[in-house]
């Protein structure tokens, strides 16, 4: 077992997500010193149920709360701050349907990398080009401007937008603490922030098989409805709906990095 505490974020109103659930949760608790789980305001609540009658720790947002938008970012930081308190030297971040995909189909890869979140203070795990070409291309293409610009602002060409790190228990604390962004732009500004306020702070990048595109395994009624996984990623990238909607969060993660753009580049960058 791993001395770190495993923070999640975890959405699924319909409880489509809840078998895995049922059949990952063994695997995660033996990989994990610990798990804490933010649910939505409209998360399933049988799934909240299972998971703390089997240990972990967990926190429902209100329904009746003004912090019950979709504020990503607030819901990580809560995330975050509900691992801390299973008293951890390190924690690993990653979106809820993220995490249960790579422990499904990677658990080799999981369990190697999870082991080394201690190898540096903030580590961002990306993608393979392999893993990274299995998501949509409006996706692909609008994540890859927003790569480039933080590239260009910290001097790190990595892929930054897979939802999932690595924290030593001090990263994790300050940005808890210190962290005022809201929105799922977390995966540039939590990175920044800590280059700029503690740039002595290591960070380093790992590039996986396990981020590969997961949300076609939740969606497996509507894909075998549109004729297979192609005809339903073809359908999606046809909806200019879709492109609004992805050009949107690029355009919130390209105006949360202008607070850096001062920032001069890292001394350290410990390859992956």
């Amino acid at each position: 077992m791993n001395p770190a505490a495993l923070a999640l974020i975890y959405h699924d109103p319909q409880g489509r997500l809840f078998p895995q659930w049922q059949r990952l949760l063994p695997k995660l608790a033996g990989l994990f010193a610990g798990i804490a789980v933010r649910g939505s305001s409209t998360a399933h609540r049988p799934t909240l149920d299972f998971l703390a009658g089997q240990g972990v720790l967990i926190y429902q947002e209100p329904g009746s709360s003004a912090n019950a938008g979709p504020h990503i970012g607030r819901g990580r930081r809560q995330a975050l701050e509900l691992a801390l308190s299973l008293h951890q030297p390190a924690v690993m971040y990653c979106d809820g349907d993220r995490m249960l995909h790579w422990a499904e189909h990677y658990e080799a890869e999981l369990t190697a990398v999870s082991a080394h979140l201690l190898a540096a203070d903030f580590t961002v795990f990306g993608r393979t080009p392999r893993a990274f070409a299995t998501h949509p291309r409006s996706q692909q293409d609008t994540e890859a401007i927003v790569s480039e610009l933080y590239g260009r602002i910290s001097g790190r060409s990595w892929d930054m937008l897979a939802a999932a790190r690595g924290l030593s228990r001090r990263a994790a604390e300050f940005i808890v603490a210190h962290s005022s962004d809201d929105e799922i732009s977390t995966d540039v500004s939590w990175p920044l922030l800590l280059a700029r306020q503690h740039p002595d702070w290591t960070q380093r990048y790992v590039a996986t098989e396990g981020m590969e595109f997961e949300t076609i395994a939740q969606v497996l009624p509507e894909v075998a409805e549109a004729g297979g996984p192609e005809a339903w990623l073809a359908a999606l990238d046809a909806d200019p709906h879709e492109w609004v909607k992805r050009l949107d969060l690029a355009r919130v993660m390209a105006a949360a990095m202008t607070h850096f753009t001062h920032q001069t580049a890292p001394k350290e960058t410990l390859a992956g």
